[in-house]
């Protein structure tokens, strides 16, 4: 995997590591200081021992390493044909009208080798004009954290106008929707961007409602895993853009928390019991009990 959240943050962590080691030898602490500055919180099990137990040969017992200069990473023929196979991806005119190009090499796979299944139909037009309009423009208005006035059309077909202050934006995998959270606003701080006729920044300042948040409910789901079959890796890989910690239990098991929206519960229950037997739900027990009733309605379908 390559340019992936996970192992785009390894390459350019143990690049760190091996700076500081050209430099002078690595005490452990500092070691494990720059793996958390760089990486991710579960990165210390994986990255630390395969550094400090020579299993990844770039450092010796000592903290030292062989490598005599400084770690450079210039983009190999792979990554650009990587590169250029992200750029067919619609998605990539949200954020740029000039998406990266290697006319030397030919992209990795194009969107027609790729079938997704249980996966909605009616994605966003994220090829429309007005779509990668509105959706830069709420992107400005997160960074510069400016109020916005937005137009959406619900299932109704009636047009409703709402202002409020945007937090971040989310996208849905399975929809393969984009949706804005924001906060401030009576009528709910969720819209789709699909349902947005159109949106403009209110400058000035902005007058919360007295209303709380209408911030998405994010819920924990804690789990038991044991490492076979490379589980803690495919596990940390599928669950790779949540928010997550890890934590070693005893050699080959461990403890994982993973933080996800309420709305997508069903989803992570699914993904959840996809890994079989080598991962367990321990809490909370409303999560328990869902996996529970999947497993029964499953096996009923058998009989």
């Amino acid at each position: 995997m390559i340019f992936s959240e996970l192992y785009g943050a390894y390459y350019n962590t143990v690049a760190a590591v091996l700076k500081a080691a050209c430099d002078h030898p690595l005490q452990k602490q500092e070691l494990r200081g720059i793996v958390e500055a760089h990486a991710f919180g579960e990165s210390i099990l994986s990255i630390e021992p395969a550094l400090m137990e020579e299993r990844w040969q770039l450092l010796r017992l000592d903290g030292s390493s062989p490598i005599r200069h400084e770690p450079t990473m210039p983009l190999t023929t792979l990554q650009k044909r990587w590169l250029k196979a992200i750029a067919l991806d619609p998605r990539i005119r949200l954020f740029t009208d000039n998406p990266p190009d290697f006319p030397e090499v030919e992209p990795l796979f194009t969107p027609e080798d790729i079938q997704v299944f249980d996966k909605y139909l009616d994605s966003d037009p994220y090829e429309d004009e007005a779509y990668i309009r509105n959706f830069r423009l709420i992107l400005g208005a997160i960074k510069s954290k400016t109020a916005l006035g937005i137009e959406t059309v619900n299932r109704k077909g009636t047009v409703t106008y709402r202002t409020l202050m945007p937090e971040y934006l989310e996208y849905s995998e399975k929809d393969d929707k984009f949706r804005l959270i924001g906060s401030g606003c009576r009528y709910g701080g969720v819209v789709n961007l699909g349902r947005i006729v159109s949106c403009h920044m209110k400058m000035g300042p902005f007058k919360h409602q007295p209303d709380k948040k209408y911030l998405l409910e994010h819920r924990t789901v804690e789990l038991e895993l044991l490492d076979e079959r490379n589980a803690l890796e495919r596990v940390l890989m599928h669950f790779a853009h949540f928010e997550k910690q890890a934590e070693k239990l005893e050699p080959g098991r461990y403890k994982i928390a993973i933080r996800y929206n309420k709305e997508d519960e069903t989803e992570m229950v699914i993904r959840i019991l996809s890994f079989g037997p080598l991962v367990r739900v321990t809490s909370p027990a409303h999560f328990v009990n869902l996996a529970k009733e999947r497993l029964i309605e499953q096996k009923s379908c058998r009989q």
